[in-house]
């Protein structure tokens, strides 16, 4: 069999071209020059800690055929150089092109929102196999191709990478891949071009101020998937009904649409929700039918999540025996909610909530289960939007009966000075609380403040066996340090 990439020249993928390259013919696209093979394309991108122009010298020495960039040519560089208006934009077309589209052959679901996309996208995947799909899933945790688990390397890679994805599925015999979509993916073009067959939007709340200035702005990314640029509008949007941002989500007329929630108005609507510490339990509403759910997994939050899940099966035509099944037996996301137990009398948990927000849907799952308390342990990431950090301060302290501030990925920082931002909102409150910066002290701190009947959470770092300090990165996993200060302290067995 042919390889369906060969036989491209650079006129080919690009809109521009010099007649004197118009001709050359293109082995591959490249945007890492360690990567270079002879007569790949180099895209040199712009970043905000590396000029990808400083490794040009590199990747033709490596056999790159020209560069491709949006910024002009170092001064006498002597090589082909095209320049072009937005270089990960060209590329997305460039990786289009070179991989055949087989983006538009595939079945792709896109999740966006600021909470709930990694657990929408678990959810969706699992009712896709359910029904014998051959499926791939990209995001914050893992890629996952047909089964195989690798690692991820960003919540939404950049467009070649997806379409190497695609292109590797589609080889398999696969059918759809359920992506998460960052904002940050949506504002930099790395899905510019992707055909998108149902597009899902789970909420917004503060989060990337850092990267966004503005929540005008964040939106407007967010809402890049509905109204994309360089590609047709999806086939279906699946939107959160009950959220405020949810309802102002303009669409096209080419799109049809499923929204979701509790309330009235909702087409596929939640009721009766009963959540314990075994799982979820309720009724969902659709077309004059009421399907019983079930779930492992706990809280309204995760609701929301199933809905959102259902609704994206449903555009692929799965009926609700098969949604179900597979909902019932997909397990609880790394992370998300996730149990530490050593036998211990009271609960832990550990979750990737890293905003106000989450934190506040963190402690109200907590809340459903009815424990004695409440105790909470979270930090603020580093060289991020400090205007969340005191929002975060208030959402732990207002709703836990015990908080223990600390650290959590400080980067460039000061741990300290950290806190303080935080410490401004949780004094807001008449909570007991703690101070420690170092994690593992304040994660032993609250699980000795811990009573039978307690729940504690730790927050912000989820699945992440890392933290990220200024000089170093250290292996430092949640999980395993709960676990082990729960050993220390008599429990089970290490």
């Amino acid at each position: 069999m042919a390889d369906p990439t060969s036989g491209l020249t650079i006129k080919d993928l690009l809109p521009a071209v010099p007649q004197a390259l118009a001709s050359a013919a293109v082995s591959g696209l490249e945007y890492d020059s360690r990567r270079i093979q002879p007569g790949n394309l180099f895209f040199a991108f712009p970043g905000a800690h590396a000029d990808g122009r400083q490794f040009a010298e590199s990747a033709i020495q490596h056999g790159a055929a020209a560069i491709v960039s949006e910024l002009p040519a170092p001064p006498a560089f002597p090589s082909p150089w095209i320049q072009v208006e937005h270089g990960r934009r060209t590329l997305a077309i460039a990786a289009k092109t070179f991989y055949r589209a087989p983006d538009t052959r595939l079945g792709i679901t896109g999740v966006t929102g600021t909470n709930g996309k990694t657990t929408v996208a678990f959810l969706t995947d699992a009712s896709l196999r359910q029904a014998s799909r051959v499926t791939a899933v990209v995001g914050t945790i893992e890629y996952r191709m047909a089964g195989e688990i690798r690692p991820s390397v960003n919540t939404t890679p950049e467009s070649l990478d997806l379409f190497r994805i695609f292109q590797e599925l589609e080889k398999i015999g696969g059918t759809h891949v359920t992506m998460e979509v960052s904002s940050h993916a949506l504002a930099l073009g790395r899905v510019y071009g992707i055909s998108f067959h149902t597009a899902v939007f789970t909420n917004l709340t503060r989060d990337h101020l850092d990267f966004h200035s503005t929540m005008e702005d964040y939106f407007a990314a967010k809402r890049l998937l509905f109204l994309p640029e360089g590609a047709p509008p999806p086939a279906w949007v699946v939107i959160n009904h009950d959220d405020p941002h949810g309802r102002l989500i303009q669409t096209s007329p080419l799109s049809r649409s499923l929204c979701y929630g509790f309330n009235e108005g909702a087409d596929v609507r939640a009721a009766d929700m009963q959540t314990g510490f075994d799982g979820l339990r309720f009724t969902i509403e659709h077309e004059g039918q009421q399907i019983p759910m079930i779930s492992p997994m706990a809280g309204r939050i995760n609701v929301y999540n199933i809905l959102a899940a259902s609704c994206a099966a449903l555009t692929y035509g799965l009926d609700w025996e098969t949604i179900c099944k597979g909902i019932a037996q997909c397990p609880p996301v790394p992370g998300r909610f996730e149990r530490v137990d050593a036998g211990q009398p009271f609960m832990v948990v550990v979750d990737y909530a890293h905003t106000d927000d989450a934190l506040r849907n963190v402690i109200s799952v907590a809340r459903g289960l009815s424990p004695k308390r409440v105790i909470t342990v979270f930090g603020c990431g580093g060289d991020r939007d400090r205007a969340k950090r005191p929002l975060m301060g208030a959402a732990a302290a207002e709703a836990s009966n015990f908080v223990v501030l600390t650290s959590d990925n400080p980067r460039s920082e000061d741990p300290i000075a950290i806190m303080n931002d935080a410490l401004v909102g949780l004094r807001r409150f008449d909570t007991p609380h703690l101070l420690e910066p170092d994690r593992e002290k304040a994660i032993g701190a609250a699980l000795r403040q811990a009573e039978p009947g307690d729940i504690v959470i730790l927050a912000g770092k989820g699945h992440e066996p890392y933290q990220v300090l200024k000089d170093r990165t250290i292996a430092f996993d949640d999980r395993e340090v709960a676990r082990n200060i729960l050993h220390k302290l008599g429990y089970g067995k290490k």
